[in-house]
């Protein structure tokens, strides 16, 4: 698996990202992600942007847009297996949540928040 830098955006905030399109490129280039490094390096850009929705200028929405679909691309290839692994439950419980025949519960969602390295409220 190929490693990257991690991106440094521990100093930056909201306020302080570029309200363009082109300049956002320029801190962090949107691609398609192809190993963990990558998509946890996406992930923690996104999160810059995380509650700001309603303060985004238009070209932040878009790239906002386009940088969760690509990590939304990454996380759909998490098999039902390997969600149940990172449950750490039964191998029949990834497949029933993802059928809709099981909810998530708050232990589950702390688990996937853990591992995605998101906020619990992301999977309440």
């Amino acid at each position: 698996m190929k490693t990257t830098a991690r991106t440094r955006t521990t100093a930056i905030t909201f306020a302080g990202l570029p309200k363009d399109y082109e300049s956002l490129c320029r801190l962090h280039l949107p691609r398609p992600i192809r190993d963990r490094a990558e998509y946890n390096n996406a992930l923690e850009f996104a999160a810059l942007f995380a509650g700001h929705e309603e303060a985004m200028s238009t070209d932040q929405d878009d790239y906002f847009a386009l940088l969760t679909s690509l990590l939304e691309t990454w996380e759909h290839g998490l098999t039902a297996t390997a969600l149940s692994e990172i449950l750490k439950a039964s191998p029949k419980l990834g497949p029933m949540i993802l059928r809709g025949e099981r909810r998530i519960t708050a232990d589950h969602a702390r688990a996937l928040a853990g591992h995605f390295k998101v906020s619990v409220e992301a999977f309440l």
